[in-house]
């Protein structure tokens, strides 16, 4: 069997092997190095900066200093009395529930003592009954310069035939009264299409109707219109349900009373005159004849009529989606709106003095009113709280 022997050229070539293997192993080696080198020196020049540092310092300060972490730090024996103090807050949770209770009892009382003067609000908008001389007594700031203009007006000669003649008939009532507050007010105003203008006309009074003793805790907005050519229905009906309770699973976050879900009602639309949906028509081609038809079908359309159809809050743990939550937390506010401001105060909202008035609160301000989706809950509640010396605001809980 032959033997085959290295020869000088084989051995050769074997060398010019390894130095190619090894040279390529320091080669890798070096440039790690001088990766590292240079990470190591960029990380020397951006701890040298104050400004990095203080700033690495504040965020640590930050995280070592929460009251949870202090919390953490303290005995067993301190923490059990923390306990302790966290039972009692509960406790006055429910007692400030009661609170409110009475508060919305008071409430009560007090409406059916607003309800006459709401009523003769209610006839001087209509017409049905004309103020007194001594009612419609009003002294304003500009009274002089009316009282200037009144002296001018005097002095003009004026055929007192011809001006009977050419006057247009006195309006009946205040036209448009609470038309007017719609258009006023940012809030209501985008609700309002073209469309409902026409409609809203012919409303003549909102009211505010609180549930009786002994039951839920609630509020209805009833909106009456006169007779029209839109719907048969004379009133318009929405209600509030509120729950003044602490909730079991957060009772810290009690905060007053909250409004949870609403009803709205029925509208009985007149033939063809039903504003919150339109008709929109779809060609369709049949794929074997090659037949073309057009199908008609009616689609949802913006409206405010569409706050008598609310969304219904989620129950059994079911969650909303985060434009449901917000668009249910938006009603919410609304409904406080109208309860709190428009009801109450018609009159300024009409003249826009009440505006003026909401437009001085800074934002921030006690008595601002939030909207915010419930988070965690998965229903949007708005919480009725009321701030030193003012009526119930709402918050977005």
């Amino acid at each position: 069997m032959e033997n085959k022997l290295s020869t000088p050229e084989g051995d050769k070539n074997i060398q010019m092997a390894d130095n190619s293997f090894s040279d390529g192993v320091p080669s890798d080696s070096t440039e790690a190095a001088k990766n590292t080198s240079n990470a190591e020196k960029l990380t020397d020049q951006v701890m040298q900066n104050p400004q990095v540092l203080a700033a690495l310092q504040e965020r640590l300060d930050s995280v070592s200093h929460t009251p949870s972490s202090y919390i953490e730090t303290l005995p067993k024996a301190v923490k059990r009395r923390i306990n302790a103090l966290k039972q009692l807050q509960v406790k006055c949770a429910h007692i400030e529930a009661k609170f409110y209770e009475e508060v919305h009892d008071l409430e009560r009382k007090y409406a059916a003592l607003y309800q006459p003067l709401f009523d003769k609000r209610r006839e001087f908008i209509t017409g049905d009954v004309e103020p007194t001389d001594a009612e419609s007594e009003w002294h304003s700031d500009d009274e002089e310069e009316e009282k200037l203009a009144g002296d001018m007006k005097s002095k003009l000669v004026t055929d007192e035939k011809e001006e009977a003649a050419a006057e247009e008939p006195t309006p009946r009532g205040i036209p448009e009264f609470w038309f007017t507050i719609f258009r006023n007010v940012d809030m209501l105003s985008e609700l309002v299409r073209e469309y409902d203008e026409p409609i809203l006309k012919h409303l003549q009074d909102i009211k505010v109707k609180f549930s009786d003793p002994g039951q839920p805790m609630s509020f209805v907005l009833e909106f009456h219109f006169e007779p029209n050519d839109y719907f048969t229905n004379s009133v318009l009906t929405k209600t509030y349900k509120m729950k003044s309770e602490p909730d079991k699973a957060d009772p810290f976050s009690f905060e007053g009373p909250e409004i949870v879900d609403c009803d709205g009602c029925t509208i009985d639309w007149k033939k063809g005159k039903n504003v919150t949906v339109k008709t929109v028509r779809k060609k369709q081609k049949h794929r074997g004849r090659g037949t073309v038809r057009t199908i008609t079908k009616q689609v949802p359309s913006e409206s405010f009529f569409n706050f008598f159809s609310p969304l219904k809050a989620s129950g059994d743990g079911e969650s909303l989606d985060e434009d449901s939550e917000f668009t249910l937390a938006s009603d919410f506010e609304i409904g406080h709106f109208f309860r709190e401001r428009i009801v109450p105060r018609a009159v300024l909202y009409f003249t826009g003095e009440a505006i003026e008035d909401d437009d001085n609160f800074e934002e921030g301000e006690e008595g601002e009113e939030e909207v915010r989706a419930a988070a965690g809950h998965g229903v949007a509640r708005v919480a009725l709280s009321w701030p030193e010396g003012g009526s119930p605001r709402a918050v977005g809980r």
